[in-house]
């Protein structure tokens, strides 16, 4: 089999056209060309007059080793190596030691299921409810503004990229073919097959519930156990080596090796570890707003002619912006027809962030525009990040009228540096509701401003970017954690032998395919360390 990649071909093309363009790219006749299917599909929009469609293809001909070394000075032509992933132990059968994951978000979940596939039965601990439970709490939290601490978008089976765009394209490297394995599994759980070859596949938070009840059963299945409602209060030690967990009512659970993959939102668990003496330190992360505007006005930004073409669907952008205060602007986590949703997981706390379903139809499009901040920015300590936090969550709650609702602001108001008594034509999506006002008391004052310098900067990425009835919500606070829990080379905490700090929460990913992709890794060297018993 080869690898042919940069294959361009206009929007309206068909199967055909690509194998037209296949015999030409290797010189060959019809009878020589085998079969064909797409490895990956993208979008090339950089200019929206002259779109393209851009395939990586797997081609087989009848001589795959002729044609590879006649293009093996073509980048874009290679002999295709073994892309199937392979979980490098297997449980012996007198191992008993059953693995530990504090956490059922992507990292936990991967986690667990490499390692029951493997035959090392773990036990999960979640400490939200079942996923769809967990679903009902969160829409009663949107539609009423009653918050459940411990069911919400950040806590319960599924993790917080339950509730979000369902992205699952990421930057890192995956020589292992940790990503394909992940994807491979979702579409085996009920995900669309799409998601194998689009460059930016997502699922969605509907049909993410039934992928993450069916990786559950399997699982389980396997003999391995996912108990939610079962949230880990302490961590059992015997000098800097664990020996289990204990649970809320006095319960514990003991094992050797545990998996820590609690999400970034898991403060009193990091409280807890810090007083146990586990090293963590601080890290950056970014804060900032949801910026919305009708998905039909991003999209002809974006598209031009072309918008609504069925090959493109609902845009997206990214976007950066570097300013003369040093600070760097950029959007984060778009979500293409999407909404603005209410992730607070604390009472008395405002924090927003961004979800689509599958279909990408919602009226608005909403992104994350958001500021770089540093150690330096906040409080002295380990934990000084989770404290920044909070500050800025409790003002919005109180900006926002203290019930829920968030502080919102025309764009054209925010930068015009004066309050918004009502909206326009973009309404906002945020529930349980939006209160008009003024941003600029929201963030520190040196965010305030490098956002208002930067909006214009992405108007001339994007023009029209700058819609005045666009609306500002506040605050986005979680777009990463505010700690890391270090580990070394062998995926263990650097002073607690035996906990294995992975995922978004620990510092070691961002997104859901970069966190299962660490689960994956931990889960590996989990294995590998109890077979060396």
């Amino acid at each position: 089999m080869l690898r042919i990649t940069e294959i361009k071909l206009p929007l309206e093309h068909n199967d055909n056209d690509i194998k037209l363009k296949i015999l030409k790219k290797l010189k060959i006749s019809l009878d020589e060309l085998i079969r064909f299917s797409v490895f990956k599909r993208s979008i090339d929009a950089r200019k929206r007059n002259h779109i393209f469609i851009t395939y990586s293809l797997n081609v087989e001909t009848t001589n795959d080793d002729k044609f590879a070394r006649d293009f093996q000075k073509d980048p874009h032509i290679r002999r295709l190596a073994d892309d199937a992933y392979h979980f490098p132990v297997q449980a012996r059968g007198d191992v008993s030691e059953r693995p530990l994951i504090i956490g059922a978000g992507p990292a936990g979940l991967f986690a667990g299921l490499l390692l029951a596939q493997a035959g090392f039965r773990p036990i999960i601990l979640e400490r939200g409810k079942k996923v769809r439970e967990r679903t009902v709490d969160t829409f009663e939290f949107w539609r009423s503004g009653k918050l459940n601490p411990e069911s919400n978008v950040q806590f319960g089976e599924g993790g917080a990229g339950t509730f979000s765009d369902g992205k699952l394209h990421t930057q890192i490297k995956d020589r292992g073919h940790r990503g394909r394995k992940i994807l491979e599994e979702l579409v085996k759980a009920g995900a669309p097959e799409e998601i194998l070859y689009l460059s930016k596949p997502h699922i969605g938070t509907f049909r993410l519930v039934k992928v993450v009840e069916n990786l559950r059963a399997e699982i389980e299945s396997l003999g391995g156990e996912i108990r939610c409602d079962t949230k880990v209060v302490d961590i059992l030690q015997k000098g800097n080596k664990i020996r289990g967990v204990r649970l809320t009512g006095g319960d514990e659970v003991l094992s050797n090796y545990v998996i820590l993959a609690t999400g970034h939102s898991a403060r009193d668990t990091f409280e807890m570890l810090h007083s146990r003496g586990v090293y963590i330190e601080p890290k950056p992360f970014s804060i900032g707003f949801r910026i919305e505007h009708p998905q039909s006005h991003i999209d002809q930004c974006r598209f031009g002619k072309e918008a609504g073409h069925p090959l493109l669907g609902s845009a997206d952008y990214k976007l950066v912006h570097h300013c003369k205060n040093g600070r760097s602007v950029y959007t984060f986590c778009m979500c293409p027809g999407g909404t603005v949703v209410a992730a607070a997981s604390e009472d008395g706390g405002v924090v927003t962030n961004g979800m689509s379903q599958y279909s990408r139809n919602e009226r608005n499009a909403n992104s994350a525009v958001v500021v770089g901040v540093t150690p330096e920015d906040y409080p002295a300590g380990p934990l000084g990040g989770i404290a920044f936090q909070r500050q800025l969550e409790k003002r919005a709650f109180k900006l926002g009228g203290s019930d829920y609702q968030a502080p919102g602001q025309l764009l054209i108001d925010f930068l015009a540096k004066r309050p918004s008594a009502e909206f326009g034509s973009v309404i906002p999506s945020y529930k349980p509701g939006v209160k008009p006002g003024d941003l600029s008391t929201s963030l520190p004052a040196y965010a305030i401003e490098a956002i208002r310098e930067a909006l214009p900067a992405f108007d001339k990425k994007i023009k029209g970017f700058l819609l005045n009835d666009a609306v500002l919500t506040g605050v986005e606070t979680r777009t990463s954690a505010p700690v890391r829990i270090t580990r070394g080379k062998d995926y263990q905490s650097v002073n607690m032998h035996g906990l294995y700090p992975c995922g978004e929460g620990a510092g070691y990913a961002g997104g859901i395919l970069s966190s299962a992709v660490d689960g994956i890794e931990t889960a590996e060297a989990v294995a590998k360390s109890i077979l060396k018993k």
